[in-house]
């Protein structure tokens, strides 16, 4: 397989991916990283592990419809040109 743009594009999508299907009470709560985890208090500065954990969030929130699309778009473009 090439390096091409098309390949890269693909990349971000599974990773997305990957993300968007972490499961926190199966997955991360398992490791550590689970709901009540990563809790800072008011003014505090959050840490890396908070952080982590709210983009893993924002990423199931947000991009749950538009991977839904992108994923459709990916799979008919393989079926079409291969």
């Amino acid at each position: 397989m090439a390096f091409t743009l098309y390949s890269l594009i693909q990349t971000a999508i599974l990773c997305t991916n990957a993300i968007a299907v972490l499961h926190e009470e199966r997955f991360l709560s398992k490791i550590g990283w689970g709901v009540d985890q990563g809790v800072g208090g008011f003014g505090d500065d959050p840490g890396v592990k908070a952080q982590i954990l709210h983009l893993i969030r924002s990423v199931r929130t947000v991009m749950r419809v538009p991977l839904i699309v992108v994923n459709s778009a990916c799979i008919v473009l393989l079926l079409v040109f291969g």
